[in-house]
């Protein structure tokens, strides 16, 4: 626990930083010193998918333990805009004047550790995992970060982040890149709001529906900004449109589109 200094004013407490906070700032000032940090974001319609959640929540909580969360369908959704914008899930050594596109992904999920800080942990070959398996290993690994439990391979290795700040109900973010990766997405807080829906017959109604943004920053020198929109809505429309219920229920992560 951190000491107050009493040699402080009246009112204030001056505390060490502890190891983890020094790390990250380390590391975050790093990452804006290499890469030329881009932020673009997009608006998403989760109704569809608020459906779904809601339909499996209960039975999902009482067979796995703990709770269906939009995460583990966003990761899914992004795993697949990833194979489909290799430019995205690679590195870049600017030094060699090289950039390696990576054949699999090693998804990196930031945690938090009860406000103490941030670690982001690795699931290794995310892309061969099922929704329901990419739930699972994302609460498992998160439980062993707030316990303390990590080895080195559960924290190396990650060629794309997503960090869940809307779980604290944030409305858009825009994240420090993990290096060496070059980008990562935000998954910011979902709420009823009005939007506009378009019927069958084309005409347009107001509905309240669950609507969240997603928030990516990237590397300019990584990609430009077509890929960065393009990425991002792959990630959204296969938000949208996708049989949900299929990949839940069935196991299928296969792309649908």
């Amino acid at each position: 626990m951190n000491t107050p200094d009493a040699s402080e004013p009246h009112g204030n407490a001056k505390v060490r930083l502890s190891r983890l906070r020094r790390r990250i700032a380390e590391n975050v000032s790093e990452s804006r010193r290499t890469a030329a940090h881009v932020w673009t974001a997009v608006e998403v319609d989760y109704e569809a998918l608020e459906q779904v959640r809601r339909r499996h929540r209960s039975e999902f909580r009482e067979r796995e333990g703990f709770s269906l969360t939009y995460l583990p369908f966003i990761a899914t959704a992004t795993i697949d805009a990833l194979a489909a914008f290799a430019e995205v899930n690679s590195s870049v050594d600017f030094a060699d004047g090289s950039q390696t596109m990576h054949e699999g992904v090693n998804l990196g999920v930031a945690v938090d550790l009860d406000r103490a800080g941030l670690i982001v942990v690795v699931i290794h070959d995310a892309d061969d995992l099922t929704l329901v398996e990419l739930a699972r290993a994302i609460h498992e690994l998160a439980g062993r970060a707030r316990a303390g439990d990590l080895r080195p391979a559960h924290v190396s290795g990650s060629t794309f982040t997503i960090t869940n700040p809307g779980s604290f109900g944030s409305f858009m973010s825009a994240p420090i890149i993990n290096q060496p990766n070059v980008a990562i997405l935000a998954t910011d807080g979902v709420a009823k709001r009005p939007t506009v829906v378009a019927g069958a017959d084309g005409s347009d109604s107001v509905a309240v529906h669950h609507i969240g943004h997603l928030g990516l920053s990237w590397d300019h020198r990584a990609f430009d900004g077509s890929s960065a929109a393009l990425f991002l809505g792959r990630i959204r429309d296969s938000i949208q449109t996708w049989d949900w219920e299929r990949h839940l229920t069935g196991g299928d992560s296969a792309p649908e589109g």
